[in-house]
């Protein structure tokens, strides 16, 4: 059953072999893995979808990983952790894989432990920075299970104050139907209104204490808190 709250890692390699020892290790210690095998669908996944990690090959089908991560670094809403996994191994490769942007730099042949250690330190990092979330007059933080509005403490039930953690971290991305689910109830089955009754409580409790910020339905692709007058 894939837990709510597990790493999420994206993995652009073109090597079904590595692909198979890395989901196989990877889903022992509870992470949730994609692959794609060829760069341009590995930058589509990345821009379209949430990873805590992105674990990227550099020599790939058509667009090479340099070229891919530089990409990510123009293109995407936010700062995506980048493990460049490659068999270049020179310092020189190094150097241009963290010119591109690279967060880290692993070398082939390597230790699924040693990349698994790795993948938890990047996306440890992207948590630490996230513990506390702001947008207009609304700071939530995640230590204290607090959400602060004009000064005053909102209370929040448990479901509401993950879909704004979410929404916050995501800010000004949209943040689709099934990856709310997906975040807050893992696998688990839900009904359809659930995730639509949360979401009227929430925008009431953000309307009742004078939030500046409104939580908008983007039609045909999912929801997004904004900065707003109160």
């Amino acid at each position: 059953m894939t837990k709510p709250n597990a790493i999420t890692v994206l993995v652009i390699e073109d090597n079904p072999a590595i692909q198979a020892n890395i989901a196989d290790y990877f889903a022992l210690h509870g992470a949730v893995t994609d692959f794609a095998l060829q760069g341009r669908q590995g930058a589509a996944l990345a821009l379209e979808n949430y990873y805590d990690v992105v674990i990227l090959d550099l020599t790939l089908p058509q667009l090479d990983g340099l070229d891919l991560c530089a990409l990510l670094r123009r293109q995407a809403n936010r700062h995506i952790p980048v493990l460049m996994l490659t068999a270049r191994d020179s310092l020189q490769h190094k150097l241009d894989g963290f010119a591109a942007g690279a967060d880290d730099y692993l070398v082939k042949p390597f230790d699924l432990a040693e990349l698994w250690a790795r993948v938890q330190v990047l996306a440890g990092r992207r948590l630490q920075q996230s513990y506390q979330l702001a947008l207009g007059n609304i700071t939530l933080n995640k230590h204290t299970q607090q959400v602060i509005c004009a000064g005053q403490i909102m209370p929040l039930k448990p479901i509401a104050f993950q879909l704004l953690s979410i929404l916050l971290e995501a800010a000004p991305r949209p943040v689709s139907r099934s990856e709310l689910c997906s975040k807050i109830w893992g696998d688990e089955p839900t009904e359809s209104d659930a995730l639509r009754s949360h979401l009227y409580q929430l925008r009431k409790t953000l309307q009742q204490h004078g939030a500046a910020a409104v939580l908008e339905t983007v039609h045909g692709v999912g929801f997004v808190i904004k900065a707003g007058a109160n």
